[in-house]
């Protein structure tokens, strides 16, 4: 079982940066790759970032790619989502998954991710 707490969202102007962080604890932190997913008001949740549990490889979506940066700390036991250049069009509840990996890859969809946290707030104004 891992237990996923996520922080650093809240209100920012268009343009600006958010580093949102999610700390882990439970069973062994390594061995699960990561994701961040978000979902906007009256909108399905959405891919944004993905980490293998090594951290060597990351994978984004199209909307935030060469916006956002996924990164982990395994002695703290946290993930990052920096997030820079943001747009009203980023608002949503991010939310940190974890999933047990079998390999050093990343995972895109949800329903690949077991552990899910509850979620920190981005609103962007224009």
């Amino acid at each position: 079982q891992v237990q996923l707490v996520e922080s650093g969202g809240g209100l920012v102007q268009a343009g600006g940066s958010l580093r949102l962080s999610c700390a882990a604890s439970g069973r062994t932190f390594s061995r699960y790759a990561m994701g961040w997913f978000r979902q906007a008001p009256e909108k399905e949740r959405e891919f944004v970032a993905a980490i293998s549990w090594s951290g060597g490889s990351t994978y984004y979506a199209d909307s935030v790619k060469g916006r956002f940066t996924m990164s982990r700390d395994h002695a703290k036991n946290m993930v990052y989502l920096q997030m820079n250049s943001l747009k009203p069009e980023d608002t949503a509840v991010y939310y940190c998954a974890a999933t047990e990996a079998d390999s050093d890859y990343y995972y895109y969809t949800d329903y690949e991710y077991h552990y899910w946290g509850q979620g920190t707030q981005v609103t962007v104004s224009s």
